[in-house]
C-alpha cells in the first residue's frame, strides 16, 4: 500500500528527498510503473476562481472582480466569479472531497483582498485571517498537507489604481502581505509559494486582455515581471533570515513552462525554438535558478537591440541592479512547475513595429498540430512526450533543481464519464515516470488541476478542469465525482499507474 506523506513529511521531502533509487529499486518501479513512497500527490485550485464571496465579511475589490464586473463582454460566457463555487461557505465540504481523493496536499491561494483589503497591511481583516485558518486547521485534521500561494492574481483593486504590478513600490507592499501571511499561517503552513504564472499574469493581463486588460505588451508586461521578481526575491530572503528556523518551512515560485518544440529538425528552427523557451519560461526562471542570474542573454539582447530600434532612449526591459541579481539569484528551496501542452517554433519574419510587441521581440512563430488531441481549451492539445522534454531541459538547463509539479490538466466538456481526462492524466503520469527513473529528473510531487470545475477567467465557467463537476445549475452547488476523480484517487492512494488500464492512447515517447 501507497505510504502517505502528511504534514511534516512533505516537508522532509523536499529537503532531502533522494531521487535516485537503488538498481532493484528503479527496475521495480519501471516494471509496476509506481511511483516512490516519497512521492506526493494532491490537487490544485485558486482563490477567486473558487471561493466566491466577493465582497462579504470585509474583503475588498480584486482587479478580476472589477474587471469581469466592468466588462462582462470580454469574458466568453459574460459571467464572472462573485459566487463561483461558493467555497467560502463550503471548507469542510470541499475537505471531505480532498480526503475521499486520498491526496497528500492541497495546493490553494490566499486571497490578497481578502486579507487586506485595501492592499495594505495597516487595514488586516480579521475574517480573512479566520477563513483560511479554518480551512487550513481541516486539511491537518484530515491529514493533508497545506500548499500555500501567496498570490494567484488576483490584486486588490486599490493597489491596481496605484498602477499595480508596473509601479516599483509594489514589491514592498507585497513584503508586507506576505509578512501578515507568514505571522498568521507560518506556524501551520510549511510549504509555500510566492507567485503563480507571473508570465500569464503579466503578458495576458498587463500585455493583454485579462485583469487588469493593461493591452501593453512588449512594455507594461515587462514592467510587471520585474517587479514580480524583484518582490520574489525581497519576500525569500526575509522568510529565510526571519521565518525559516521558527516555522521550519520552505519556499517557491510556480512558473508555467509549455514545452517549445521547434517546427523541423533545422538550425533555423532549433534556434527559434530556444528562443521562445527563454521568453516564455526562462524569462521568470534564468534570475533566480541559473548560475549566472539576471534575465537570459538572448531576451536581453533583443529586447535592448529592438528598443533601440524603434527609437527608445533606454530598453524596454529593465535591469536589475548587481544587489538585485544577488538578492533574486538562488531564491529557491524548490520549483514550482505548471505544465499542460506542447507548442512547435519556427523563425518569424524579423520585421519589428514600431509599437513594443512581445511576440516581435521573441521572434518566432508559434504553432500546433492539427492531428493532436484537442481539449476543449483552444490553447491547450494533448502532447504527452513535450512533459517529459520540460522536464529534461530544466533538468540540464538548471543543475536538476528540486520540482513540485503544481499544476497538470485538461478541460473537457460538462460529464461524469471523462475518459478523455482519464486518458490525458494517465499518459502525463507515464511520460513524468519515465522523466523520474529513466531521465533522472528531480520531481517531488505531482498536482492535479483542478479539484473541480471553477471560473476559468477569460472563459468563464465553459472550460471544465475539474476531477470533481459543479452543478452551476444547483442552489447547493453540488459537487459530484467523475470517472476522472475515481482514477486519480487510485493513484494517489496506491503510487501506482494501473496496470490493468486499457484505454490509454496518447504517445509518451
Amino acid at each position: 500500500m501507497y505510504h502517505y506523506i502528511y504534514f511534516h513529511c512533505l516537508i522532509h521531502i523536499i529537503l532531502i528527498f533522494r531521487v535516485q533509487a537503488t538498481v532493484k529499486e528503479r527496475n521495480e518501479l519501471d516494471s509496476k510503473l509506481c511511483f516512490h513512497s516519497s512521492f506526493a500527490f494532491g490537487v490544485a485550485t485558486a482563490s477567486f476562481q473558487i471561493e466566491g464571496a466577493w465582497n462579504v465579511s470585509g474583503k475588498g475589490e480584486s482587479i478580476w472582480d472589477r474587471y469581469t464586473h466592468e466588462h462582462p463582454e470580454r469574458v466568453f460566457d459574460h459571467k464572472n466569479a462573485d459566487v463561483a463555487d461558493g467555497s467560502y461557505y463550503k471548507v469542510k465540504e470541499d475537505v471531505q472531497l480532498l480526503s475521499q481523493l486520498g491526496v497528500n496536499f492541497y495546493r490553494f491561494s490566499i486571497s490578497w483582498p481578502r486579507i487586506l483589503p485595501d492592499g495594505l497591511s495597516n487595514n488586516v481583516n480579521e475574517d480573512g485571517i479566520r477563513y483560511y485558518k479554518e480551512l487550513i486547521e481541516e486539511l491537518r485534521k484530515n491529514k493533508i498537507t497545506p500548499v500555500a500561494t501567496m498570490y494567484h492574481w488576483d490584486l486588490p483593486q486599490s493597489l491596481q489604481e496605484l498602477g499595480g504590478w508596473t509601479n516599483p513600490i509594489i514589491a514592498d507592499y507585497f513584503v508586507d502581505y506576505a509578512r501578515v501571511l507568514l505571522d498568521n499561517f507560518g506556524d501551520t503552513v510549511k510549504v509555500w509559494l510566492t507567485f503563480n504564472e507571473p508570465l500569464t499574469f503579466c503578458e495576458n493581463g498587463y500585455g493583454g486582455d485579462d485583469a487588469p486588460g493593461g493591452r501593453s505588451s512588449g512594455f507594461e508586461d515587462y514592467m510587471c515581471g520585474h517587479n514580480v521578481l524583484r518582490a520574489h526575491g525581497m519576500v525569500y530572503r526575509m522568510f529565510d533570515q526571519k521565518y525559516r528556523k521558527i516555522t521550519k518551512g520552505v519556499m517557491g515560485i510556480t512558473n508555467v513552462f509549455p514545452w517549445i518544440e521547434p517546427a523541423t529538425t533545422s538550425r533555423e528552427d532549433q534556434k527559434a525554438a530556444d528562443a521562445a523557451r527563454q521568453f516564455m519560461f526562462g524569462w521568470y526562471a534564468n534570475p533566480i535558478f541559473s548560475q549566472q542570474g539576471d534575465y537570459p542573454q538572448v531576451m536581453r539582447k533583443a529586447v535592448d537591440a529592438n528598443s533601440k530600434r524603434q527609437g527608445f532612449p533606454r530598453s524596454r526591459l529593465p535591469y536589475f541592479t548587481a544587489e538585485e541579481v544577488e538578492m533574486i539569484r538562488g531564491s529557491f528551496d524548490f520549483m514550482g512547475l505548471n505544465h499542460y501542452t506542447t507548442y512547435l517554433a519556427a523563425p518569424g519574419s524579423g520585421k519589428i513595429s514600431t509599437k513594443p510587441s512581445y511576440q516581435d521581440d521573441i521572434n518566432a512563430i508559434i504553432t500546433q498540430k492539427d492531428e493532436w488531441p484537442k481539449s476543449n481549451s483552444t490553447w491547450l492539445r494533448v502532447v504527452p512526450w513535450g512533459f517529459r522534454r520540460c522536464l529534461n531541459w530544466i533538468k540540464n538547463a538548471y543543475n536538476n533543481p528540486k520540482i513540485l509539479i503544481t499544476e497538470n490538466g485538461v478541460s473537457f466538456e460538462a460529464g461524469l464519464h471523462d475518459t478523455k481526462r482519464v486518458n490525458y492524466i494517465d499518459a502525463y503520469l507515464r511520460a513524468l515516470h519515465a522523466a523520474i527513473y529513466k531521465d533522472g529528473c528531480h520531481v517531488l510531487g505531482y498536482t492535479y488541476w483542478s479539484l473541480m470545475d471553477n471560473f476559468e477567467w477569460m472563459r468563464g465557467y465553459s472550460e471544465r478542469f475539474g476531477l470533481y463537476q459543479v452543478d452551476y445549475e444547483s442552489q447547493n452547488l453540488t459537487r459530484t465525482p467523475r470517472l476522472s476523480a475515481k482514477y486519480f484517487s487510485n493513484v494517489a492512494k496506491t503510487g501506482c499507474l494501473p496496470d490493468d488500464y486499457t484505454d490509454y492512447t496518447y504517445n509518451t515517447d
